[in-house]
This record gives C-alpha cells, sequence and structure tokens, in this order.
C-alpha cells in the first residue's frame, strides 16, 4: 500500500474502486480523482499491461486537464485489465460488467480511450446513463469518429509554432500510436500542409521522408493492418519512431514512451503530447534545455473531453468542434506567454494554469475536495 499511498495530496484522490468478477474475467480499476468542479469526466483504457499506479496517473491528468481546459469537471479515469482486440462478445459482457460495478459512483462519468469506443459507451449506456462519447445513434457527439482530440492538437500545434522558426506548410510530421487520435492528428495537419513521413503502432513503423499517404494508412488501420504494412517506405519495430527525424512529434499512445534513457534520439523541433503522460518530466526538461518546444498532454490533447464534456451538456457537434479550437488556442497561448515571461518549463506553466483553477474550485467546497 506504501506505493499507493504517494500519489495522496490535497487534491485526491476522492476514491479508488477495485473492480474484480472472476466468473466473466473482469478485473478494473477506478481512480475518481478531484471532484471540486463537477462530476469527474474520464476514459476507460482497456490493455493487458495496465496498473493501478498508471489509473492514478491519468486520473490526476484528467483533473489537470479539465481544470486546465475550464471545463465544470473534475478528473477520473478507469483501467480495464484485458486485450481490447478479445472477441466482441466477451469485450461486451466485460464492459457491461464494469458498467454495473461502477453503477452508484456518481462521481464518474465514463467516456471512451485507447481500448474503448462509442461502440462500448452504447453498450454502457444500455446498463447506466451516466456515459458520454456515444454513437450519433444514441444522442452522442462520437468524439473518435470526427475527431475532436486530433482537431485539438493541430490548434494547439498552430499556435505553437508561432514560437517556432518554421510554418506548418511543409513541416514533417511523426506520429507515435496510429489510433483514433494520431490518425486524426496527421489528418487535420495534413489537411494544413504538414506532411506525414512516419507513423507507428504496436506492430510496428513506417518512414519515409518524402511523405506518406494519410488515407492509405487510415484504410491499413481499418482493414486491421499494421502502419507498417504500408508499401512504400522504411520499415521498422514500434521504437523505430523514436528516431525518425522530423519537425514535429507527436506522442499519441501509451505513457512514458520517452523517458531520460531514450530522450536524446529524439529529432524534432516541436513536440505536441497528443498521448496522456506519454513523456517524462525529465526528459520534458532535456528537451527544453535542446531547445525542442514541448506542449504538454492536458493543454494540447484536450480536445476528447472537451467534447465529451459538451456532449454531457446537449451541444451539437458543431459547437463542441467551436469550443475546443477556442480553448485550445487560448490556454496553448497562455501557457507559451507563461515560458516566455518567466523563464519556465512549459509544463511548470500549465501546471500553474491548471492547479490555480483546481484551489479554486477546492476552496469553494464545503470539505476540500469531497
Amino acid at each position: 500500500m506504501k506505493e499507493i499511498y504517494q500519489f495522496y495530496d490535497e487534491l485526491g484522490p476522492t476514491k479508488i474502486v477495485h473492480v474484480y468478477e472472476p466468473r466473466i474475467g473482469l478485473k478494473a480499476v477506478l481512480v475518481v480523482d478531484n471532484v471540486a468542479a463537477g462530476p469527474s469526466v474520464g476514459g476507460i483504457r482497456m490493455a493487458p499491461d495496465v496498473s493501478t499506479e498508471e489509473c492514478f496517473r491519468l486520473a490526476r491528468a484528467m483533473t489537470l486537464k479539465n481544470a486546465a481546459a475550464g471545463l465544470a469537471h473534475g478528473g477520473g479515469k478507469a483501467v480495464l485489465y484485458g486485450d481490447p482486440k478479445m472477441p466482441r462478445t466477451q469485450k461486451e459482457i466485460l464492459i457491461r460488467g464494469l458498467a454495473n460495478a461502477l453503477r452508484d459512483i456518481k462521481e464518474y462519468i465514463l467516456a471512451p480511450d485507447m481500448g474503448t469506443d462509442e461502440e462500448c459507451m452504447a453498450w454502457i449506456k444500455d446498463e447506466v446513463d451516466r456515459v458520454v462519447g456515444l454513437p450519433r445513434e444514441v444522442g452522442g457527439i462520437p468524439l473518435d469518429e470526427i475527431g475532436a482530440t486530433g482537431w485539438g492538437i493541430r490548434h494547439a500545434a498552430e499556435v505553437a509554432l508561432g514560437e517556432c522558426d518554421f510554418k506548418l506548410e511543409g513541416a514533417r510530421v511523426v506520429i507515435q500510436g496510429f489510433g483514433a487520435v494520431g490518425k486524426h492528428a496527421a489528418r487535420f495537419l495534413g489537411e494544413q500542409g504538414a506532411v506525414l513521413v512516419g507513423a507507428a503502432d504496436s506492430a510496428g513503423a513506417i518512414y519515409n521522408p518524402r511523405g506518406l499517404n494519410i488515407n492509405q494508412l487510415i484504410e491499413l488501420k481499418a482493414a486491421g493492418q499494421s502502419v507498417a504494412e504500408y508499401p512504400d517506405g522504411r520499415k521498422g519495430d514500434r521504437e523505430a519512431v523514436i528516431d525518425m527525424e522530423c519537425d514535429i512529434w507527436i506522442p499519441a499512445a501509451r505513457p512514458d514512451v520517452i523517458h531520460a534513457d531514450n530522450v536524446g534520439r529524439l529529432k524534432a523541433r516541436l513536440v505536441v503530447e497528443g498521448a496522456n503522460i506519454p513523456i517524462t518530466h525529465d526528459a520534458e526538461r532535456m528537451l527544453h534545455e535542446r531547445g525542442v518546444l514541448c506542449i504538454p498532454d492536458f493543454i494540447a490533447n484536450a480536445g476528447g473531453v472537451i467534447c465529451a464534456a459538451m456532449e454531457y451538456k446537449g451541444a451539437c457537434e458543431v459547437t463542441a468542434l467551436a469550443a475546443i479550437e477556442e480553448k485550445l488556442r487560448h490556454n496553448t497561448k497562455l501557457v507559451l506567454d507563461a515560458v516566455r515571461q518567466k523563464g519556465i518549463l512549459p509544463r511548470e506553466a500549465a501546471m500553474e494554469l491548471a492547479l490555480q483553477r483546481v484551489k479554486r474550485a477546492v476552496s469553494f467546497r464545503r470539505w476540500s475536495v469531497f
């Protein structure tokens, strides 16, 4: 338990729930980190190697993300142990089982994350109403389908380029993780003239300095294949994406993919964090010292949760996309202004912004964060 208690501080977590039902193979963890601003929103992440520690860290990232985005929601996260590519019937049993296990946790609004999608949310809605990221057919805004997080990454990148010595037109982009976030980030940046030169997923990587066809890569993924099956380029294992030379590098997969031991291999001028906690703080500092601008995760990838919050309020897709654009551009500028004026790291500036808002919300509550 000592390892768990190291994550407790003045902000939370307020609640930890361990779910275990061996008869259906259900094992999961929910962390509700902070609800001072309102009920927590955070996705259900499904993978064989998730952990309680990862859940703690992701829940706190959601608290910071929601606060930085100015949402009336706190942060939470659920992790579900299992292969997201398991047979559909088996996955549905686990998702529905988890929804029922969390039925009475009113402080948590369920949402999609890595390994879960709109269909999973539809199953949850059939069990409990406290869910967002739903298909259009049941009144939702399918944030993965429309690319809400990728839309936000595009706008964060555009603002960040004001601090760089190159433009988006012709900029070479590499994306680590070509799933719901990565493919849409590539698509939206490509529409603005950027050139995707490298991509990776869990099965491999592909690199072509002349550019990759984004639509062809998306079609490969839709067919259940790896980006490494792309016919024209240099193939490699998934770690090869770290060594690909580019202007903009976007991590859009798992936590801690860049750390002190491999950050020296990164050859980019701007990093926009599409995933949650993809780069350790030590590695971010090293990048900053090398002159590489790094836009932190809970600023850059807030598009998805902004979309979810707008859906929860009954907004339409057009309104949600407009809100993402406005909030991402505004908050990225606030962070970069603080970096320039105070001489601090982008993450330090982002933390100041988020913590100020969380603590202000806490101050209005009768008993701390509960």
